[in-house]
Formats: C-alpha cells, structure tokens, sequence
C-alpha cells in the first residue's frame, strides 16, 4: 500500500502504512517533484475523516518541494479531511509557512504525468542543447582566435604571463615529480619480466617508446585538466555569481578576450614545455631502475636509446600536446561560463569539468592512435 519515487542515491517517498498516516521521506525538491506527484496522484488514500502527515524524515526541501506537500494538504482539507503535518524541520517548516502565506500569488503549474518515454526524450533534448551551446562557445572562440591572429596587439599579454607562471612554472614540481615516478613504475615492472628471457636492454625500449609516445602526454594532460582547468571554471564561475562579468561587459570589453583566450594560448605554449619535460625526468627514472635492477649502465642505456627510439615517437607526442591544452581550456572555461547558481553549482561545474576534460582527452589520444596506426606511424 506504498507508492515511492526512485532518486539519485536517495529515495523520496510518500507511503501510507498500516497506522493510516502519512509517511514523507527523502528529498523533496524541485528534481524529484514528477516522480512524487505520479505517487500522490496513485496513492489509494484511505477514508478515515483525519490524517496524520508525518514529515520528520524530510532530508531536503525547496520550494518546490514546499508547494507541493501544502498543494497535497490543501487538496485533502478540501475534501473534508482533517491533516495535521509534523515532525517537519523548522527550515522546512518556515518555508512551508512561507509557501502558506504567499499561496495566492504561487502559479502551480498543472500535475504533468512524465513516462519514461518523455523523461527520455527530455534528457535527450537537454543534452542537444548543451551540445549547441558548446559548439557555439567553440565556434566563438575559434573567432576570437582568429581576430587575435590577425590583430596580436589585442592579446592579453599581462594575462596571458600570469597563465604561464600560475600553470606552467608552478606546476613544474608536481609535474616532474609525477614523471619521475610513472618512469619508475614502467621501468621497475618491466625488469621483472625481462630478466626471465634475459632481454634486459629492451627496457630502454620500453621507457623510451611508451613514455615519449603516449605515457607523458597523457600524463600531463590529465593533471593540468585537474590543476588548471578546474581552476579556470571555478574562477570564472565565480567572477559570474558575483556578478563581476556583468561589470566587465558593462565597461564593453569581452570575456572571451579577457578571460578565455589568454588562457587557451598560455595552455598551448605551456602543455608542449611540460611534456618535453615530463619526458626527461621520465627516461631518467626508468634509466635510474635499469641500472639498478637490470645491470644497464647509463653508457648502453643512451645508445640504445638513440638506436631504438625514433624521432617520430616524441613528435608524436609533443604534437598531440597542444590539441590537449585546446580541449582543457576550452572545457574548463565553458563549465565556468554554464555556472548560474551559488557555492554549489560552482562545485558542480568544477568537478564536470575535469571530467570532461579528461574523457574528451583520453578520447582524442585513442582516436590518434588509432588514426596513426592506420597510417603505421
């Protein structure tokens, strides 16, 4: 005799048990609302002339969620039913009052029943929308761009330095010392396997090729999309809740040119500078293991290493390293641009940046390899 809606980590619920009373659980908010009016609309009340409405195990509420349990109590009380509501939390027992008091001036939009059909084509709607807005953001910064190219006295050079220092120069240790450790790690794991058909000088195979190739772009690649471009959408979604972006564009200059593509160049210059590095510290850490553990000298290391490791390897890599840096910058600063709410939705943004931009890279550096492989590159 319980009607419940399924919710993200959390059920939010309206039962009627065998007491004939009210049971509100969960989070009542704006999101769950459809799922919650389908169950209110099902629910079999029960005829007893008074109802107990038990809203102690409220987890969140909003507004929404407000408007809907007065609707629900009004709706009862109009058919001759005496409800009482308790147990609610004082926060949500103000707001309940607050919904009471202006309940005049509230529109309720009429009960929608949503099928998992419309809930689909809802979401697929959703995500064609944010597709556009997204290539349009592209489509605008491809402009920019292009009018900087032709006019560089409109860069933002004070901007674009600051970039280099605050991610490029500051992430030189972390970066190094991640290098140094991945180069370790592949060198230490491959000995192990070597030394049994005594191959020990193909480490150097190994370490070169995997690192230059794609370990070190990647690898740096995925921290800055963490350091950086999850900084660029928390700044820039800041400046945006504080309304700082709307004094800029009052004072007529773009964001785009302020904000984006001082970043998107600094990002360019920077990832290319951190891979050769990376790829440095790297090779020494798993020559360092060589030598310890496989009996290869640094002398025969650096040899080997001039005959097994081509050019093509470490252009491939460095090549790839500027399209990362377009794809980080750009994800990281349109999460920052999407943000419209307060401290939360800021996080939000944040955290669906570096997810993004992580997926996005990890994707293109599949389809590169894919790409080169069919041109046996």
């Amino acid at each position: 005799m319980s009607l419940s809606a399924s919710v993200q980590g959390e059920r939010a619920s309206l039962t009627i048990r065998q007491d004939e009373a009210l049971h509100c659980t969960g989070p009542w908010t704006l999101q769950h609302l459809p799922d919650l009016e389908r169950a209110v609309a099902l629910l079999p009340w029960p005829r007893s002339s008074e109802l107990l409405c038990d809203a102690g195990r409220i987890t969140a509420m909003d507004t929404g969620g407000a408007v809907m349990l007065y609707r629900m109590v009004m709706q009862l009380r109009q058919q001759g039913r005496q409800v009482s509501v308790e147990g609610l939390r004082a926060e949500f027992a103000e707001l309940l009052r607050m919904v009471s008091a202006n309940w005049d001036r509230i529109e309720v939009a009429p009960a929608t029943k949503t099928g998992r059909m419309e809930q689909f084509h809802r979401m697929i709607s959703g995500q064609a929308k944010q597709a556009v807005r997204a290539l349009g953001f592209v489509g605008e910064s491809t402009v920019g761009v292009w009018r900087l190219l032709k006019r560089p006295s409109l860069i933002r050079w004070r901007a674009l330095l600051r970039s280099l220092e605050l991610d490029g120069f500051n992430a030189l240790p972390i970066t190094g010392l991640l290098a140094f450790l991945i180069g370790v790690v592949i060198s230490y794991q491959g000995a192990e396997q070597l030394r049994k058909f005594g191959t020990n000088i193909f480490v150097v195979d190994l370490v070169g090729i995997s690192l230059l190739r794609e370990i070190s772009p990647l690898i740096v690649a995925i921290l800055i999309a963490g350091r950086s471009g999850s900084a660029y959408a928390a700044q820039i979604g800041t400046m945006k809740v504080t309304e700082e972006l709307d004094a800029v564009q009052t004072l007529g200059l773009s964001p785009m040119q302020l904000l984006v593509l001082p970043r998107v160049f600094a990002l360019m210059l920077i990832l290319p500078l951190l891979t050769v590095y990376a790829d440095g510290l790297g090779v020494f850490g798993g020559m360092l293991i060589a030598s310890n553990q496989l009996h290869v000298s640094f002398t025969e290391f650096v040899m080997r290493f001039e005959e097994a490791v081509a050019l093509r390897h470490f252009l491939i890599g460095i090549g790839k390293a500027p399209f990362f840096a377009i794809i980080i910058a750009l994800v990281g600063c349109y999460q920052g641009f999407q943000i419209r709410g307060g401290v939360d939705d800021v996080g939000r943004h944040t955290t669906t940046s570096v997810v993004q931009s992580i997926f996005l890279v990890i994707v293109f550096d599949a389809l590169c390899s894919i790409l080169l492989s069919w041109w046996n590159l």
